[in-house]
């Protein structure tokens, strides 16, 4: 298995809509097991192949229940609303108070071309859009609002290491 470098904010890979994937399950296990590994090293609890430079609609994630992939995933649903400080680890050591759905729905399929339907409230419906987010070329720096979105890159610019290396 293999660590990848996470792709950081700037990257146009993080801007581009990843392409639907249409390889055999036998060629995404070996990426679906070092996404694992390298999401569990950063740590997070998920992450987006266009987060290691490979636009291909999946991603992986964890949110303590034990890992789960998705495949050409879509939201199909979401309802409610929550806050949240969320951060990614493409723009490692920054959280935000983010306003999102509190609930999701999503479908796609697992590595071996089976239809899979996750939901769930608040982490679970947070991972969900996020990565699904990757996936369609935003980063969560476009959920913020335009103020807040001008602050963040100013902070960025000024600390691109992020909160935990400001002195």
């Amino acid at each position: 298995m293999a660590i990848y470098p996470i792709r950081t904010f700037g990257d146009p890979v993080l801007r581009t809509a990843a392409v639907d994937v249409a390889d055999e399950p036998e060629s995404l296990e070996r990426l679906v097991d070092d996404m694992l590994e390298t999401m569990y090293e950063a740590p997070g609890v998920g992450l987006a192949a266009p987060q290691i430079g490979i636009s291909k609609r999946l991603f992986v994630a964890d949110i303590g229940e034990g890992p789960f992939v998705m495949v050409n995933p879509e939201i199909l649903e979401v309802s409610g609303s929550w806050t949240f400080d969320e951060g990614c680890l493409s723009v490692p050591g920054y959280f935000w108070p983010i306003k999102r759905p509190g609930y999701a729905k999503a479908r796609g399929v697992d590595i071996d071309g089976n239809e899979v339907v996750l939901e769930g409230e608040e982490l679970m419906g947070r991972v969900l859009q996020h990565e699904i987010d990757h996936l369609n070329g935003m980063l969560l720096l476009e959920r913020l609002s335009r103020r807040a979105k001008k602050q963040a890159l100013r902070d960025i610019r000024e600390h691109p290491l992020g909160l935990a290396d400001r002195p």
